[in-house]
């Protein structure tokens, strides 16, 4: 927990407004805006054209009413959806805009001596420790002195905006003076302040213009795949209406021609009709108009509709409800959810999204023995639980209450003042570069460089070794309950090559110590001979510890000779004010000093991931679907979760690390790790090399390439830069997709959005990001979907997102249960919709050779009206809510089940020319089983019943009954609602039927309802029944064929799964046994330090002290 901090800011007003603005609407621009949007779809815009058709005379071969009620409708639940989806957006901009100013700024003066500010940077770079900002002199005079500080008038010259995090050049001019500002001085939009009470800044870039906001790229409006599709199948259509209608106005010329033109006494030609000609590019215009079902205007709001109650499905899913901080799963958008079922590659960020950020000392190895397993009675080994008893620090007044161990023995180890186990606590709370705070006595907050090393200090506090406080030259520390200082005499401080650290301490008893911690392949290198046996017993519980995935480091000391420390002092700062080389050298001396360490034993700290990341990464991965760690974190640290959570595991043939330095070295590394994954793939021969030589124009996708084993590949954001330049991109997206697992760290924010939109550019894939900072927004809207986590980096990424919740875990529900069902869904949606409205249709284009081509509907006008508005808009609707192919336990257990819409196998162009034949043969059949039946037929009186009506109410009855059949066919999943929506909607027509046709209505509208008598006379008719059952029968038949046969002779994967499952519920299996999931490994997972140089030389230099400077006069 940080102090409160009170942040003031010197902010420049300036005359625009600030504010932030995601809404689109308000109360007066709303209506002709929303109308003018919709009318920009392609459908809308056809459907109003058509409305204006209708309404010239000479072609108006429907009433308007067919077109204005449907469009009406449509358009206003598009707009009720629109204006809900902006008042929520009103409402998070207001959450936004009430909040304090988000800026960067250039630190003036803060509570700290010598002004400095110590800050977390997790929403920036995914690291949470501890790091260091500190004033210019000049104006750390000025301290909290509200009358300096308005008087202040420096005037600061600074680069323009830019998303570079790590890098700020500027000069402030003040008194006639210039200092060189830098990236040090400056605290970025998103830092958290700790462990200092005020600090007060100048505002150098607010808004848009911050850093953080540079990086978070634009907000695009994100469309699905089948949405894509769905455009290019419409233009198809399209293209197809206007062809038929071509043809018919050419046989309509033909038969004017031949027929018509001598037929006039009979049916005269109008008096605008000159010649056949001008006849049949009227009559072109009114099949235009019959025909305009082709493209239904319902499809794109039954879409919405589908979507929007998918969506509410997993706002109500309590099962993505995390109690803790009561927090339910929210669907953002309601545009993507069948997009949801298609994820090939999930990106994510570490910090905060697969851990929860929380390091956890768990055991300890101290002079050969073990500590931290916990046993019963019968000394059986037993797993930590809710229930399991904690050890008692009681006797310990200043021990952290938050902190839990398990392991009675070591506390009595403790407590029986054991030499080793004291000397190994005593190590920890001596060799660290902590900073504490104790506002309250007793109540000690530690501010350190890496959590990992405030889980360390907080151990040795709870066991009795208790660092209290520090200054330049001493270390105060309580042991057991007894105050000692001891004197710091040299800290040799952390580094990337040294991996370890060291600190040399006098003893209130006169005794020199060096106390070292440090990775083990280090360590065990320095250790004296004498420690042999005991490394030995150290190194096998480190591979238990690996086993677990903790992470480790060893521990040792070594007494020093009061002369020989004297005399390496000396050399140590002779290299310390070295002009040359002075890395190098002062990295010599400190190796004269840490050798012949004597080993105190190793610690294993747990990473705490968030529930259930391993198991949900191995679901993921049986999908098929690939796992990127995209980080900001330090390499090790982000190497040692993937080991911990799956993506990387001991039984890989290989792990790959890329990190040249320039653009030869990391090309080579690239194509060097692709020979050894594809042995001949760097050949000129190689199929890829081949196609990708002929130079293919934009947009094009690079082919999937299958390796010769499981590979694991790591990369550092700095040889990133040079990967993702344009020569070196395809090197780079073919080597890291033919790996099982990928780990880029180190990154900056603009990077992970680069490395989303390369694979979204060349594998036409569907990629979802997830992450729970600020610094992941840029990737949150460059995949096709964005997932927040509502963690502990701030609201940035979740107000960003498509979709948000609080645990990884819940990642599984809402691809494998959600997305599955919502893709599948939507998918037999489209399949019917287009297959209903082509049967519904085509039937007009058969009747036309029979009907003189004269645009004669076979229909009556009210039922074209409520064919796709009511008859049929429920039974669609209900399969595309409710339908499930397997239940969401299936779901999970069998995640395979997820690989057709990966490769959108459910509705594709084929599938759509599938459903275009479907429906031309049912078109033929219900045009022509109606005609043969009633073709010269009389009733039982001798009373004719071939009639334009009688056939129109046939062929109507039949195609209801042949598409409900249709949509029964298709219906897995069956509920009350289904059966109520399917065949309700039949009986419905039915009750309609008579309605529309009946006396009253007809006799007091006679122009408007024109079928008087026609439903008590035909459906009385045995011709009629015959007709509808032979008709929905031939339908469905090929259908009925085809779901058997397809199995038996193209069976996909999916099929024998679904066989299987079928199988099992037939036989049920137990259940699973649920284990956790662990990777048995003889890696250890070093201790991850800081991947900056540490606060060794800030600690020693005094700046740290709680000491005013004087002030100036």
């Amino acid at each position: 927990m940080g102090s409160f901090v009170l942040l003031i800011v010197l902010v420049f007003f300036y005359s625009q407004n600030n504010s932030i603005k995601t809404s689109k609407y308000n109360a007066f621009n709303f209506l002709p805006m929303n109308l003018f949007e919709q009318f920009q779809r392609l459908a809308n815009a056809y459907f109003l054209f058509l409305l204006f058709l209708q309404l010239i005379p000479q072609i108006a071969s429907l009433a308007w009413y067919t077109t204005v009620m449907p469009l009406m409708v449509v358009l206003s639940i598009t707009a009720v959806k629109d204006a809900i989806d902006d008042l929520k957006r009103h409402h998070n901009d207001n959450q936004v805009n009430n909040r304090s100013v988000m800026a960067d700024i250039l630190l003036l003066s803060s509570s700290e001596p010598y002004s400095l500010t110590y800050i977390e940077t997790a929403e920036l770079d995914g690291e949470t420790n501890l790091k260091v900002k500190q004033a210019i002199s000049v104006t750390s005079e000025m301290e909290d002195n509200l009358k300096l500080l308005s008087a202040f008038d420096g005037e600061v010259r600074c680069e323009s905006p830019n998303n570079k995090l790590d890098r700020f050049t500027g000069v402030l001019t003040y008194r006639g003076e210039d200092y060189i500002l830098d990236h040090d001085r400056l605290i970025l939009r998103g830092c958290v302040i700790r462990n200092t009470d005020w600090c007060y800044g100048l505002v150098i870039f607010t808004g848009p213009d911050t850093k953080l906001m540079q990086n978070s790229g634009k907000s695009t409006f994100k469309r699905t795949h089948i949405d894509h599709l769905m455009n290019v199948l419409v233009l198809w259509i399209f293209l197809f209406l206007g062809s038929m209608c071509f043809i018919l106005a050419i046989g309509h010329c033909i038969w004017e021609n031949k027929k018509g033109y001598y037929f006039q006494d009979f049916l005269p030609w109008k008096e605008y009709v000159s010649s056949s000609v001008v006849s049949a590019t009227l009559i072109f215009w009114s099949y235009f108009i019959i025909l305009n079902t082709m493209v239904p205007i319902s499809l794109y709001v039954s879409v919405e509709i589908i979507r929007l109650g998918n969506s509410f499905y997993i706002n109500w899913d309590q099962k993505m409800f995390y109690e803790p901080k009561n927090t339910p799963a929210r669907a953002r958008t309601t545009t993507l959810n069948e997009e949801l079922g298609q994820v090939t590659y999930v990106f994510s960020d570490k910090t905060g999204t697969l851990t929860q950020n929380i390091m956890i000392f768990n055991k300890c190895s101290i002079n050969g023995k073990f500590y931290g397993d916990v046993y019963d009675k019968n000394g059986q080994r037993v797993d930590v639980s809710e229930k399991t008893e904690k050890v008692d620090f009681s006797y310990n007044k200043l021990a952290d209450p938050k902190f839990s161990f398990y392991d009675k023995t070591l506390v009595e180890a403790v407590k029986r003042g054991d030499r080793w186990v004291h000397l190994f606590f005593l190590s920890l709370s001596l060799c660290h570069t902590v900073i504490p705070e104790e506002k309250v006595e007793g109540e000690l907050v530690y501010q350190a460089q890496s959590p990992d090393e405030g889980a360390l200090v907080t151990a040795a506090r709870n066991f009795g070794f208790v660092f209290r406080s520090r200054t330049s030259e001493t270390i105060m520390v309580v042991e057991m309950g007894e105050t000692k200082i001891y004197q710091l005499l040299a800290i040799l401080d952390f580094s990337n090559v040294r991996k370890r650290m060291s600190v040399i301490v006098r003893t209130p008893e006169d005794r020199v110590m060096l106390f070292c911690k440090g990775a083990d392949t280090i360590l065990c290198q320095l250790l004296h001979p004498s420690c042999r046996s005991l490394k030995e017993v150290t190194m096998d519980h480190l591979d238990d510890f690996a086993s677990d995935g903790l992470r480790t480091l060893m521990v040792a000391y070594r007494e020093l000779d009061n002369a020989f420390f004297q005399n390496w002092s000396l050399k140590h700062n002779e290299a310390y004010l070295s002009l040359e080389d002075r890395e190098n050298k002062i990295s010599l001396v400190y190796e004269e000093i840490e050798k012949d360490l004597m080993l105190l034993g190793a610690t294993a700290i747990e990473d705490k991931l968030q529930d259930g990341v391993p198991e949900t990464i191995f679901t993921l991965n049986k999908a098929k679907i690939k796992v990127w760690v995209l980080t900001g974190d330090k390499q090790e640290t982000a190497v040692n979760i993937a080991y911990a959570c799956n993506i990387f595991h001991d039984e890989m043939d290989g792990i790959f690390i890329v990190e040249g330095k320039d653009n030869e070295t990391v090309q080579q590394e690239l194509r060097s790790a692709r020979d050894q994954m594809k042995p001949g793939c760097l050949l000129e021969s190689d199929p890829i090399n081949s196609y990708l030589a002929t130079k293919p124009k934009m947009p094009f996708r690079i082919p999937e390439e299958v390796p010769n084993g499981t590979y694991g590949l790591v990369i550092s954001g700095y040889s990133l830069a040079h990967a993702l330049e344009g020569n070196l991109q395809l090197d780079l997206l073919r080597t890291a997709c033919m790996c099982k697992g990928v780990i880029c760290c180190r990154m900056t924010p603009l990077q992970k959005a680069q490395v989303v939109e390369l694979v979204k550019r060349y594998k036409k894939v569907v990629t979802l990001a997830i992450g729970d900072g600020a610094n992941d927004v840029s990737m949150i809207k460059a995949a096709h979907i964005g997932v927040g986590i509502s963690g502990q980096e701030g609201m940035q990424a979740m107000l960003n997102s498509d979709y948000a919740f609080s645990q990884f875990h819940y990642l599984q529900r809402l691809l494998f249960i959600h997305g599955r069902w919502s893709y599948n869904r939507m998918c037999k949606f489209l399949s019917y919709f287009f297959y209903k409205n082509f049967a519904f249709t085509l039937v007009h284009f058969w009747y036309a050779f029979y009907s003189g081509f004269s645009a004669q509907t076979v229909y009556d006008t009210w039922f074209i009206t409520f064919y796709n508005l009511v008859y049929t808009s429920l039974p669609v609707l209900g399969l595309s809510l409710f339908d499930q192919d397997v239940n969401e336990t299936w779901s999970l257990r069998f995640p395979e089940l997820y690989e057709p819409g990966q490769h959108n196998l459910y509705f594709n162009k084929k599938e759509f020319v599938k459903c275009l034949v479907h429906g031309i043969y049912s078109s033929l059949v219900l045009f022509f089983i109606p005609m043969g039946a009633i073709y010269n037929s009389v009733r039982s009186d001798g009373k004719e019943i071939s009639d334009y009506q009688s056939f129109s109410v046939i062929v109507q009855t039949s195609l209801l009954c042949a598409v409900t059949a249709q949509i029964a066919l298709e219906t897995t999943y069956w509920t009350m609602i289904s059966h109520i929506f399917t065949w309700g909607s039949l009986g419905f027509y039915f009750c309609i039927l008579f309605f529309l046709y009946s006396d009253g209505l007809c006799l007091m509208f006679p122009n408007v309802f024109q079928f008087l008598g026609v439903a008590r006379n035909t459906l009385n008719l045995p011709q009629m029944w015959l007709s509808v059952i032979l008709s929905m029968v031939l339908c469905i038949l090929p259908v009925i064929g085809y779901q058997f046969l397809k199995p038996l002779f193209w069976p996909v994967s999916v099929d024998k799964i679904i066989d299987r499952i079928h199988h099992c519920m037939r036989h049920p299996l137990p259940p699973p046994i649920r284990t956790k999931l662990k990777h048995p490994s003889s890696r250890r997972s070093a201790y991850a330090f800081s991947h900056k140089q540490g606060f060794g030389a800030l600690i020693t230099s005094g700046k740290t002290l709680k000491t005013k400077l004087p002030k100036k006069k």
